[in-house]
C-alpha cells in the first residue's frame, strides 16, 4: 500500500477541521454542508473511528445573525460576533448528530490552556472521556476571552495543536479549495493540484502565497505551518474539498483526493510534542556543526561545548530554541541554565562549568528528554 493507503486504513482517531468558508452561505451557515459532513462524521463514528471535530463558522455565523456586513475591527466586537455565532453553530450540530443518536460536546480553549502543563493533561483528559462516551467533541478557539497573547491564531494552528494533544492518527482539513496548487486556483486556470508532499521546504512555502480565506483567518500558509507541526510529530495530514459530496467518506476508501502530506518516520511523544508546540521559547542558543549534528541526527543532549552563541533573556527552565549558524530551528528544549549561565560556559567541557560558575547542577545545557526534534532534515 502506498503511504496514504496506510495512514487511511490504519487511522483509527481522526481529527477533522472544517474552516469558515465550507460552512457559510450568503445568508449564514451553510446547513446543508453542515449536515453533510456530520453524516460522514457519524459513519466513520459507526464504522468503529474516533472522530474529533474542529470547527470554525463561529464568526461567520455571528455576522450572518448580527446582519453585518464586514468582519468588526474593535476585539471587544469580534468577540461578541463570535459568541453569538457559536451558540447558532452548536445548535445546528447538536440538531443533526441527536438525528443520528448521538451527543456533541462544545469544547472552548485558548492557547494559555495547552502551555499550562496541568491544564493541558485536563483537556485531554476530559477529550478522552468524551471519546470514551461516544460523545462527538467540538472544538473551537474561545474567541470571548481570547487577547492576542493567548490565541492560537487560527483554526488550522487549533486543529494540529488538538491533532498533537490527542495523539490522532491523521489530521483532515477540509477547505473551499481542493489542496495545495502550484498557483491560486481561483485566479490561474494553469494551476496543478499538487498530490503529494513529503517536505515543506521554502519552495512549498512560497507556492502557498498565503492564499487567503474569504471569511476565516487562516489561508493556505497557515494550513501548511499546520501540516509542519504534524508531519514533524509523525502525523499525516490532507486538505481536501470540504464541499465535495462524500469527502470524508471517499477519502477513508482510499481515494486520492486533495493534498496529502507524509508525515515523518519518528512520532514524538506527547510531552515532547507539547514541548515543541505548546510552549514559547524565551531565547535562542546557536550551536555549531558538530552539536547541531549530535542533536539532530544522533539524538544527543546539548552540552556546552558546541554552544557558540546565546539570544535572549531567560531563567533556568525555560524553553528555548536550537539553531545552527544557518538560523535554521533544529528543536526546542528546556534548558537547564539561565541565559546568563549558558554565556559564561558556552565553549567549554562539562568538567569546567564548575569552575565558572562555582556550581554544576547539569552536565548538559539541554537533555535529549527535555527536547523535542523539530527539523525534517534528520
Amino acid at each position: 500500500m502506498t503511504d496514504r493507503s496506510q495512514c487511511f486504513a490504519k487511522a483509527r482517531r481522526v481529527v477533522v477541521k472544517v474552516g469558515s468558508n465550507v460552512l457559510t452561505a450568503s445568508r449564514g451557515l451553510n446547513v446543508e454542508v453542515l449536515r453533510s459532513i456530520s453524516q460522514q462524521i457519524h459513519g466513520l463514528m459507526q464504522g468503529g473511528r474516533e472522530v474529533i471535530l474542529v470547527s470554525s463558522g463561529a464568526m461567520a455565523a455571528g455576522m450572518r445573525r448580527l446582519e453585518l456586513t464586514s468582519r468588526p475591527v474593535e476585539i471587544p466586537k469580534r468577540q461578541a460576533t463570535a459568541a453569538v455565532g457559536q451558540a447558532g453553530l452548536i445548535m445546528e450540530y447538536e440538531q443533526v448528530f441527536e438525528t443520528f443518536g448521538k451527543s456533541v460536546a462544545q469544547v472552548l480553549l485558548t492557547q494559555e490552556d495547552l502551555s499550562n502543563r496541568r491544564r493541558f493533561l485536563n483537556a485531554r483528559n476530559t477529550l478522552n472521556t468524551l471519546i470514551d462516551w461516544g460523545v462527538l467533541p467540538i472544538i473551537n478557539e474561545n474567541d470571548t476571552v481570547a487577547v492576542e497573547e493567548i490565541k492560537f491564531g487560527d483554526n488550522d494552528n487549533l486543529s494540529a495543536m488538538i491533532t498533537l494533544l490527542m495523539d490522532a492518527d491523521i489530521l483532515i482539513n477540509l477547505t473551499d479549495m481542493d489542496g495545495l496548487f502550484t498557483k491560486d486556483p481561483r485566479t490561474s486556470s494553469d494551476a496543478e493540484l499538487i498530490p503529494e508532499v513529503r517536505s515543506i521546504t521554502k519552495k512549498i512555502e512560497a507556492l502557498a502565497g498565503d492564499i487567503p480565506g474569504a471569511l476565516g483567518t487562516g489561508g493556505m500558509g497557515s494550513k501548511l505551518r499546520a501540516a509542519k507541526k504534524t508531519m514533524v510529530a509523525g502525523i499525516p495530514m490532507v486538505i481536501a474539498r470540504g464541499t465535495r459530496p462524500e469527502v470524508l467518506t471517499d477519502l477513508f476508501k482510499g481515494k486520492d483526493l486533495g493534498t496529502f502530506f507524509v508525515p515523518g518516520t519518528v512520532k514524538l511523544r506527547s510531552r515532547k510534542c507539547w514541548i515543541a508546540f505548546n510552549l514559547k521559547p524565551k531565547g535562542n542558543l546557536v550551536l555549531d556543526s558538530g552539536a547541531s549534528d549530535a542533536v539532530l541526527r544522533r539524538g544527543k543532549s546539548l552540552l556546552p561545548g558546541g554552544i557558540v552563541g546565546v539570544e535572549g533573556e531567560f531563567s533556568m527552565g525555560a524553553p528555548v530554541r536550537l539553531m545552527d549558524t544557518e538560523g535554521d530551528v533544529i528543536g526546542v528544549g528546556l534548558c537547564n541554565y539561565a541565559s546568563a549561565d549558558v554565556r559564561k560556559i558556552m565553549g567549554l567541557k562539562t568538567a569546567q562549568i564548575r569552575g565558572a560558575l562555582g556550581y554544576k547542577p547539569y552536565d548538559e545545557v539541554v537533555h535529549r528528554d527535555n527536547l523535542a526534534i523539530t527539523s525534517d532534515e534528520k
